[in-house]
């Protein structure tokens, strides 16, 4: 889990640049995704591409050990309580579950990192480092609000995505499955490795549109100054009433779509690949016959 989440957001983090550019400056990125990255490389150069890589892949590596493993431990432990008959007729729940339980404890852990990214991508002179971002956040805003002021807009954007991500994949996948008349143990690599691709796609891009408001709040309150002094609730109605929920839920959703849809279909294909190589295997709900 670790690893396809670190590797993935990783490589994908010129585009959650532009992305988060895009949401924090809508008025000088308006010419879309191409005109994004072509603003960008012209005022700042290539590098400001990779703006925020330490704090995308440490912070996405610690998200996916704890999400991937999460909803596998959480549907296991379900299934076990359940039995075979209970835990087949209620999958997606289970799916939406564990999910749930997953991604509350690894956005924990993930928040301060996010924060620090955030804080990278929309003042790239605030500090020259990932320690040094974490330093100033903490001696200027304290804790609590330099680390914790989007936890409320991360779980709002990254459980909703996670729920979806996992309960649309398994259904994906069962369903090409059915499609060939076969399970995952009767399919050779390729043919499970594609499976994995496929269905996270179509999981990446309904996610993707269901968290994209909350991504675009969580962008905007770890922006210096956005939504006022108040509490963290406040900050976020505030920059609501100023942004538009039209705005919220369209600005960056293409750039989003594009991002998410590969990125789960890799992280996917990634997981079950190195979990296959380990000799491990993902568990898979049976209909009892």
């Amino acid at each position: 889990g670790g690893i396809c989440c670190g590797l993935t957001h990783g490589a994908v983090c010129p585009v959650d640049v532009v992305k988060t550019r895009i949401q924090l400056e809508p008025q000088k990125y308006n010419t879309g995704m191409v005109g994004g990255f072509r603003t960008v490389i012209a005022e700042e150069g290539m590098m400001a591409l990779s703006t925020g890589l330490g704090a995308t892949a440490i912070g996405y590596f610690i998200q996916g050990w704890f999400k991937f493993g999460g909803v596998e431990f959480f549907k296991i432990k379900a299934a076990a309580a359940m039995g075979e008959k209970k835990a087949w007729e209620n999958r997606t729940t289970i799916y939406l579950g564990a999910a749930a339980g997953a991604e509350f404890i690894a956005d924990i852990f993930l928040c301060p990192l996010e924060a620090c990214r955030i804080r990278s991508v929309s003042d790239p002179g605030y500090a020259s480092s990932l320690p040094g971002v974490a330093a100033r956040l903490i001696k200027e805003e304290g804790v609590l609000r330099g680390f914790y002021s989007g936890f409320g807009p991360i779980l709002f954007k990254q459980i909703p995505y996670t729920m979806a991500k996992f309960a649309v994949q398994g259904r994906a996948a069962e369903y090409l499955y059915n499609s060939m008349g076969k399970k995952p143990a009767d399919c050779g690599a390729v043919v499970n490795t594609g499976v994995s691709l496929s269905s996270g796609v179509v999981a990446g891009v309904v996610s993707a549109i269901i968290s994209h408001p909350a991504d675009t709040l969580l962008s905007k309150v770890n922006k210096a100054g956005a939504g006022g002094d108040g509490s963290i609730p406040q900050r976020m109605m505030n920059i609501t009433k100023e942004t538009g929920v039209a705005k919220l839920c369209t600005q960056g959703l293409g750039a989003r779509c594009v991002m998410i849809g590969t990125l789960t279909a890799l992280q996917f294909g990634i997981f079950d690949s190195v979990m296959r190589a380990l000799g491990a295997e993902k568990f898979h709900f049976h209909e009892p016959h």
